[in-house]
């Protein structure tokens, strides 16, 4: 190839576009440092993730399966604390699940190419300068390690068995007597649609459609195999929004439980 036929390699930040490409890297790091500040920090507090005033049964989606926890809350194990936890280390319930929704974001194809861009630079957008020459690729440590999302997929499909279930006894409220009685709170929708964004999210996921589809060679003999095939196929095309969605709306979902336990905020009843 000559010379005048060579591909110039731009400087950091060298591009020909005239357009505001930098807008999208900007907010993907504005929102995902954001995210990752905030549930750090509630996931650190181990406390006010569960609202019970009312009768109502809501739990932090940060939290949840509380595998651990404070005396008057449903857990998985009754102590409230693991035993081998040293003692010396402040202990939170969020810090034993937390890897495994995390790992599915990391390890996302989507959130992948988004935070290369935003965080490495690499390349900050398209047709955009970066601040390297070399491509390093995903064929070593540590970056091999993201071939590991299919199996935080299947992680992250219990997680949202799990939230649903949550959501579930958020519309079950405990009367006076010791009974629970169906009702519709503020924080029971807000419950409801968390699980139902992660649920898009996560089976809008290739690796669903590869657990649908991608084993077979033709969908004619497989009818109901090529139906779920096509609606996660349809939640694909909608990965970007479901991803950005279901982040937020996490978030804002813990943000309301603290603040009804805190008594910041009020959980009006509908129902």
């Amino acid at each position: 190839m000559s010379e005048a036929h060579a591909i110039k390699q731009h400087r950091f930040g060298e591009t020909s576009r005239t357009d505001r490409w930098w807008i999208q890297p900007v907010a993907v790091f504005s929102i995902l440092s954001s995210f990752i500040i905030y549930a750090t920090w509630a996931g650190m507090q181990g406390a006010n993730y569960f609202f019970h005033e009312g009768g109502a049964h809501y739990l932090s989606p940060l939290y949840s399966p509380l595998l651990y926890g404070l005396a008057h809350e449903p857990r998985v194990f009754s102590a409230i604390q693991p035993g081998w936890w040293p003692d010396f280390l402040p202990f939170s319930a969020a810090i034993l699940i937390l890897a495994g929704p995390a790992g599915m974001r990391i390890t996302c194809y989507y959130y992948r190419g988004a935070y290369y861009k935003a965080f490495w630079a690499d390349p900050p957008a398209c047709a955009v300068g970066e601040p390297r020459k070399s491509y390093l690729g995903e064929n070593r440590l540590p970056l091999i390690l993201q071939n590991a999302h299919r199996f935080f997929f299947y992680i992250a499909c219990l997680f949202v068995l799990v939230l649903s279930y949550d959501a579930f006894k958020a519309f079950w409220f405990l009367s006076g007597d010791g009974s629970k009685a169906f009702g519709i709170g503020v924080g029971s929708i807000v419950l409801l649609l968390n699980a139902f964004f992660l649920g898009c999210y996560t089976l809008g996921c290739h690796c669903s459609r590869h657990l649908f589809g991608g084993r077979l060679n033709c969908f004619a003999k497989a009818k109901v195999s090529k139906k779920c095939y096509d609606c996660v196929s349809t939640l694909n095309q909608n990965h970007m929004q479901w991803a950005w969605v279901s982040l937020v709306w996490v978030g804002f979902s813990d943000v309301y439980v603290r603040l009804c336990a805190m008594g910041t905020w009020t959980d009006w009843r509908i129902l």
